[in-house]
């Protein structure tokens, strides 16, 4: 959040009217979309505001450079500031070594992580197990805070969490308590959610949001190649924002993703996962997981800036996902 001085004593929050070219009206309807900082709107495209604001681009370009000077954004930084940024990065732990090695100590924050695979590969599993994990203690493996759970295909079960919850010797009322829960009905309905857990994140007591799933919503409603483009840039405007809530609230963002099968392949595994370049070059990590054999599940970690490719083996149980 942005701050001024005031007689070199008090500190006072920059309200978005306070940016040259937003007016009261205008700023209702930023506050609607979820840009209630500054920040968000130094870093918001200019096309996104020209449509939310009904202003010209033109006119959302000026209020962007704007926000940026107010938000002194536009600097750059040294290597080794980022590098001590990053220490302060959170782990959630999985309940699995074998999988937390994979991925460099659990599921980090600042960074979106997205875990595809088919139907029954343990995909909702791992969104309910992070749901519980990160109310552990930190030296358990969590991060002593509460979730997002953000549903678009009726998969979550509070009975399920009761379960995780009481293996790990948690109260299960209150590690319900410490869910906040959200059904999506469509892709502009998961989008308004997303762009709504600001409210909660300013709290500063939510280190995971969850999107269980991703692409489903997207998927459903633009049926086609004529209607891909325009599915394209509404997933890549959807992720931009969470990937801002990562970076400003130090959250992981955790998303399951569907799959397809590619008909034109004749070797190796034909599924694919949906959403494209957009999604490819935006998760910070990809996990691939599959079926075995025992209950069993495999993880591959397909994606990664600073880790090697490899796999993990973990096993769901009643009592969640542990190592086999």
């Amino acid at each position: 959040m942005v701050k001024k001085k005031e007689e070199n004593i008090e500190t006072k929050e920059i309200e978005i009217e306070e940016v040259p070219g937003v007016g009261p009206k205008t700023a209702e309807k930023l506050k609607e979309a979820g840009y209630t900082t500054v920040e968000s709107i130094a870093v918001a495209a200019p096309q996104d505001l020209a449509d939310i604001a009904e202003i010209s681009e033109g006119t959302c370009n000026k209020v962007i450079a704007e926000a940026r000077r107010m938000a002194s954004i536009d600097n750059f930084i040294s290597a080794d500031q980022i590098l001590e940024k990053r220490k302060t990065i959170g782990h959630i732990t999985s309940g699995s070594k074998n999988l937390d090695d994979l991925i460099g100590g659990g599921f980090e924050t600042q960074a979106v992580m997205e875990v595809f695979g088919e139907f029954g590969s343990g995909k909702s599993q791992l969104a309910h197990q992070l749901a519980v994990t990160v109310q552990l203690p930190k030296e358990k493996g969590g991060m002593e805070a509460k979730g997002i759970f953000i549903d678009s295909e009726n998969t979550f079960r509070p009975e399920r969490i009761v379960q995780i919850a009481e293996n790990y010797g948690l109260d299960p009322k209150q590690t319900l308590a410490n869910i906040y829960y959200a059904r999506a009905y469509n892709s502009d309905h998961q989008m308004l959610l997303a762009e709504k857990t600001e409210d909660i994140l300013k709290k500063g007591d939510v280190k995971l949001v969850i999107l269980d799933s991703l692409t489903s919503t997207f998927r459903s409603e633009y049926v086609g190649r004529g209607t891909l483009a325009v599915r394209q840039q509404k997933l890549g405007r959807h992720l931009r924002k969470l990937h801002q809530l990562a970076d400003m609230y130090d959250i992981c963002i955790f998303v399951t993703n569907q799959v397809s099968t590619a008909p034109d392949t004749f070797f190796g595994d034909p599924t694919r996962p949906i959403g494209g370049h957009i999604l490819g070059h935006s998760a910070t990590m990809r996990i691939y997981l599959r079926k075995s054999k025992q209950g069993r599940r495999i993880a591959r970690l397909v994606d990664s800036p600073n880790l090697p490719e490899g796999e993990a083996i973990f096993l769901v149980t009643s009592k969640g996902v542990t190592n086999p």
